[in-house]
């Protein structure tokens, strides 16, 4: 069992298939504040669809150096400030922890870059608000790496069938999360909801973007939401179960389950699946494994309609599409690859779930 593949806090998929949008030269881009793994997953997206990474900055000389040795074209930045002052500089994408992720966006903005953030984008609604006067103030793009379907090709592909109107109307959406806990390696940070926001803010923000775009539609209602610290007295600023089901606007009906209960035998860092319904058929994702078959760690959609049952493997067949589209939104100052709105909302109803099941 690889040690790597139950690591989620560094899992960073790198295409088998790049597909630049760009000519070398054309989007220059600079990673900064590694204190998530999922930053080597953002800088893979950027660089596989032609992105340069000119720049690397982190107040941690250690993880500099070691980000440099992974992307020796980077030039290591004597300051963030350095980064910013840069004219050939397009974006920023980070990975800094969650509470002073909005922070760093705003200084991005106000130098006149888009920034392009780990999820979660923020940890609380004061955050959101000042990001959306911030985003009217500059015109920049303040967009987040929701990767459990921008970076998945099972997930990303599973968009494509349900938005193409392959299952008909969509009605629902279950997402179940399992994550790999492995305490001993995660940062302080990790266990203090004041910095992380609590689990239905932080990967639950993954699974509400989901809902949003599985199902077409623009705004939800929380009905309910719950988080809890079922087994993990050691740390009891963690949660580590939570679930919230929601009623999206256009009627749909979606819940999920977020857990840090990922089984030592799963020789991944979560069995992530998604199934959705819809008036023609259903569809059931595996985003990082199927389990006891080979080949290993196959991501698949299943797609079940009234002509019949279908297998698709998706692994190395689908790429990740989203990055260069978020690449060529910067250039062109369009909103292809995720609107503002949409982004934003995605990281609203995670907060609201969250400060429900708080309240209870």
């Amino acid at each position: 069992m690889s040690t790597q593949a139950r690591d989620g806090m560094n899992y960073a998929p790198k295409s088998a298939k790049p597909e630049p949008v760009v000519k070398p030269g054309e989007f220059t881009f600079a990673s900064a504040f590694f204190d998530h793994g999922h930053i080597f997953g953002q800088t893979n997206g950027l660089t596989d669809a032609g992105g340069v990474c000119k720049w690397a900055w982190d107040p941690d000389p250690a993880r500099l150096a070691d980000f440099v040795k992974k992307y020796p074209g980077a030039r290591a930045a004597r300051s963030f400030e350095e980064i910013l002052e840069d004219p050939e500089v397009h974006l920023v994408t980070a990975a800094a922890v969650p509470s002073e992720r909005a922070g760093i966006g705003f200084r991005t903005l106000r130098a006149g870059k888009d920034y392009y953030t780990d999820k979660s984008p923020f940890t609380t609604l004061g955050q959101l608000a000042e990001a959306k006067k911030v985003v009217a103030e500059t015109g920049r793009k303040y967009l987040c790496d929701f990767s459990e379907r921008l970076h998945t090709e099972a997930g990303w592909y599973a968009g494509e069938l349900a938005r193409g109107g392959a299952i008909g109307r969509v009605l629902q959406v279950i997402i179940m999360a399992p994550h790999n806990l492995n305490a001993p390696s995660r940062p302080a940070w990790f266990f203090d909801k004041s910095k992380y926001g609590g689990i239905l803010t932080d990967i639950g923000s993954h699974q509400f973007e989901q809902f949003l775009y599985y199902t077409g539609a623009t705004d939800a209602t929380v009905e309910f939401a719950r988080v809890e610290n079922f087994g993990t007295p050691d740390y009891p600023g963690l949660e580590d179960f939570g679930e919230a089901n929601l009623r999206m606007d256009n009627g749909a009906s979606c819940y999920c389950r977020l857990d840090w209960w990922n089984p030592r035998g799963l020789r991944t860092w979560g069995d992530g699946r998604t199934f959705i319904l819809g008036t023609d058929g259903y569809i059931e994702v595996r985003k990082y494994i199927e389990i006891t078959t080979e080949p290993k760690e196959e991501q698949v959609v299943y797609l079940v309609d009234h002509e019949g049952e279908k297998r698709i493997p998706c692994s190395g067949k689908v790429g990740y599409p989203f990055y260069g589209r978020l690449i060529l939104d910067v250039l062109n100052r369009t909103e292809e690859a995720m609107t503002q709105a949409h982004c934003f909302k995605a990281a609203e109803l995670s907060m609201q779930a969250q400060a429900l099941a708080d309240a209870q």
